[in-house]
Formats: structure tokens, sequence, C-alpha cells
């Protein structure tokens, strides 16, 4: 008979890590500038140098209290997270409630040979929990995370299992390794034409000026700025500021995705990424519920996607359930379809919905127009018109791109539903994902014969839309869409007490 399994402590290295990083001294910031404040400090070098003294005291006192009071326990049915001071914590997740786990190794952790886990339970993000509903793990060895991960994942594996003796006690195969995706390197030049990738290199310039903003005047050499006084010059700045936004995108891009590598083990996707930050990011395939292939205008040119996991109870999906996270089209596609089946090509919507997408593209340029004529007749003065007049032929195109990124198919087990023009998702999803229907309808829709249906699932965003479908073929396509209980949206045949109004 065993007796209990005893708790462990993370690695006393983990202090030192979060000494350099002020990881539990930053809580006391707020407080502590008011009193500095009200106390007063002389200038010199020995105040700077006691204030770091003082910081790096107190990020030591309180990174050594939270290791002293942290404890994990991984038990057959459950894991056990203790941690707190004064106000005690106890966190219990029964292993058939996890979700996946992932194991990061930042820079300082890979310095001293530690990693943490994050572990994600089934009910990520719920009321007045929020990012805590998922364990943390911080400083491990890593041969203690991989031992701590693959613990874990068995035992949920075991709690999932049937419980009949002879299938429990059938010895499982050796897990093959069968690779899904491979980053390839020359995918690094499609970042400068995703939006998140190109955001990077201007965080980074914005936080630059911040900091310079705050050294003193003396301290920085007196250095001219470039003189731009022709439209060459204009031409010159604007064409090395592209350049560094692409070299940044295409940096930001490789420090994220470096050596991505998404592969199956068992019953699980395992995905791997990272430069600085190594990843390593397992997901349970069974709870994926579909896909998702999202390519930007930029990127529908150059002919790339990405593809995202729909995965019930994942926290921080859009970064967990990347599963090519850069790629050609034709790959993203293919891995869709593996994971997914494909429901095939997409059906249309009506005419009526063109019609619907036009107004709505050039209605901003027609007011402006309206405004500018009247300006332009009452007061001379023309450039409104002008401007009206360009909104309005740019809707043209807009309008036409947003109706033929409409589309819908239902096939044996899946359904699809395609939607967006600056970002343009095309959601592919189980049947069984769906746990409800929403049809809304406009008024304006119900002039046009048109009506938008809303898949309810458990994962990803929650819902997928069929945009401006016709109102008489939504009965139709939920009913394919999904399980039998969906024909209750089928309209019930008039009968002699209630006959069908004309």
């Amino acid at each position: 008979m065993t007796g209990p399994v005893p708790a462990r402590r993370t690695s006393p290295r983990i202090v030192l890590v979060h000494t350099a990083t002020f990881r539990q001294a930053r809580r006391f910031v707020p407080y502590a500038l008011p009193a500095l404040a009200a106390v007063g400090l002389g200038g010199g070098r020995w105040t700077v140098v006691g204030l770091v003294v003082a910081i790096t005291l107190v990020s030591l006192a309180t990174a050594t209290l939270s290791w002293w009071r942290f404890s994990y326990l991984d038990g057959p049915g459950a894991v056990v997270v203790t941690r707190g001071l004064v106000s005690r914590s106890v966190r219990t997740v029964p292993t058939d409630r996890i979700r996946g786990v992932e194991v990061e190794a930042p820079p300082l952790h890979r310095l001293v040979g530690l990693v943490r886990l994050r572990i994600d339970a089934a009910a990520g993000g719920s009321a007045g929990v929020g990012k805590d509903e998922e364990l943390l793990i911080d400083g491990v060895p890593r041969a203690e995370g991989d031992r701590l991960r693959t613990a874990v994942l068995s035992s949920r594996s075991r709690s999932a299992a049937p419980e009949h003796a002879e299938d429990a006690e059938t010895p499982s195969p050796e897990e093959t390794e069968e690779e899904f995706a491979r980053f390839d390197n020359r995918w690094l030049l499609y970042a400068p034409l995703v939006g998140g990738y190109l955001a990077v290199p201007l965080a980074a310039v914005g936080a630059l000026s911040r900091v310079v903003d705050e050294v003193p005047d003396g301290a920085l050499p007196d250095v001219d700025g470039p003189t731009v006084d022709s439209p060459g010059g204009v031409i010159a700045v604007v064409a090395v500021a592209l350049v560094l936004l692409a070299v940044g995108a295409v940096i930001g891009a490789a420090i994220v995705n470096w050596r991505f590598r998404l592969v199956r083990r068992g019953g699980s996707l395992v995905a791997v990424r990272g430069l600085l930050t190594r990843r390593h990011t397992e997901l349970e395939i069974d709870r994926i519920r579909g896909v998702a292939v999202a390519d930007g205008a930029g990127m529908r040119l150059a002919g790339a996607a990405r593809v995202t996991g729909l995965v019930t109870g994942l926290g921080d999906a859009q970064r967990r359930g990347q599963l090519l996270p850069l790629g050609p089209r034709a790959q993203a596609e293919a891995l869709a379809a593996r994971l997914v089946e494909d429901p095939g090509p997409l059906t249309p919507h009506p005419a009526a919905a063109r019609r619907r997408r036009l107004v709505r593209a050039v209605a901003a340029g027609l007011l402006v127009t309206a405004a500018g004529a009247v300006l332009t007749a009452t007061a001379g003065w023309w450039p409104l018109l002008l401007t009206g007049v360009v909104l309005t032929a740019l809707g043209v195109p807009l309008g036409l791109g947003r109706y033929a990124s409409l589309g819908h198919s239902t096939g044996p087990r899946s359904f699809a539903v395609r939607v967006g023009w600056l970002v343009r998702e095309r959601a592919v999803l189980e049947r069984r994902a769906v746990v409800g229907w929403q049809v809304k309808q406009s008024w304006f829709q119900r002039r046009a014969g048109l009506a938008s249906a809303v898949a309810c699932v458990g994962a990803g965003r929650g819902g997928y839309i069929a945009l401006d479908m016709a109102a008489d073929e939504v009965a139709a396509f939920a009913v394919a869409a999904s399980e039998p209980w969906a024909e209750q949206l089928v309209p019930a045949p008039p009968t002699a007490e209630h006959p069908r109004a004309g």
C-alpha cells in the first residue's frame, strides 16, 4: 500500500530569475512611489546606488518568500498547486479536466536550466479567475518539466479510458511521432504582409521613444536630424522607413516562430517554436472541434495563410491554438483538411447579398459626395466633392471583395463558413461542435430575403457566422451542419387549425 504522494518544490534557482526580473517586487511599485515622493530623496550618486541596492534586496526577499511558500503535487487524479504567504491559495484541477500543457523556456530560464509549465483547465477564463484559471508551475528543471508533462497527460489519458479491466490492462503501443508541419525559413518573407508582425517594430519604436524621453537632455548626444527639403528626400525617407518596418516584421516573426514544428504524438498535437523563449505546446486531438484558415489582403496576393485549431476549453487560444503560424496557402489548406474533413467547395450567397455589401461599402462615399456637391454649389469649395467621388469609387471593389468572401458549405461530418475581407477567415467545424444556432435578421435583411446564421460552438470564438445567406436556406443549412435537433428550425407545415399566412 503506497502512502500519499509528497508535495514538490520548484528549483531554488528560480529565485535568481525572479530577483533579476522583479517578478514579485513589481506589485509593490504603486505603493513605493508615493512613499518615496512623500519622504523625499536627495540627489547624487549614492542615492542612486542605495535605491538600486534596496530594490534588489526587496526583489530577492519577495522572490525567496514566494518560492518557499509554493509547492505542487501531481497525483493520480488531480494536480494541486499551493501558494501564497499571508493569503494561502490551494488550487486543485482534476486530470480529466486538463486540456493541454505548454512548456516554456524564456532566456533567463534557459540560462539556469529551468522551464515553466502552463496547464490549461477546462473552464479557462471563468468569472473571477481570469488567467489564473491556468495552473502555472514556474522554475523546474527541464527533466522534471518533461516528467511532469508526461505524468499529467498520462493520468488524463487513463482517466478518460474505458473502465473495463481488460481495456485498462491492455498495454498501449509505443507512441510514434508523425510530422504534420515544419516551418520553412523562407516563409518569413510573408511576415511584412501580416498586421500582427508589423506591430512588433512599431511597438519597439514606441518603447524606445518613451525611454529616450526619460533620459536627461544633457546625457543625449546633440545630433541633427536629416533635412528633407525635396520630394526625392521625402521618398527616400519613406522608402527607408518601409524597409526597416519590413525587416522588423521579419525579425519579430523569426523570434516567435523559429524552428516551428507540429507533430502528432499519440493522441496529442505538439507544437514547438521560439528563438528567445522556446515554447512546447501540447493539445489533445479529441478536443479539436475545427480549424480556421485565415489570410489578410496582402497574404492573399502572395498566396499565404495561417491555420488555427479550434480547441474546447483552451486559454489564450489565438496563440496556443496556432497549428501553422504562416505559410503557403496550399500547405495551410492541406493541414486543415488533415485535421478536419473538408466539406467541399463553398456555396456563394445570393445576388441580394452582393447588393447589400455594395450599398454598405459606398454609403459613406455617397454621403461625402452629397455634402461636397452642396459646398461646391454654395461656396465653390470642391475638395470635399472630389474626396467623396474617390471614396465612392473605392467602395465598389471593396463591396465586391466582401461579397466574394462570403460562402458556406456542408459535408457528411463537417461544415464551413467564410467571412471577412481585410482579414478573411474560413472556419471548418465538425458537426458535433455545434451546441446551438442563432438566426439574426435585421429589417433590411428581411426586405432583401436574407438572414445570418450563427453556429454556437464551445471552441474558438464561440460563434461562427454564415453572413447574408438566403433566409429560406437557413433551416436546411443548420440541419445539414449539426445534429438532428436542429430540425426544430424547419418551419412546421400549415394545418387546418393554423394555416400559413399568405
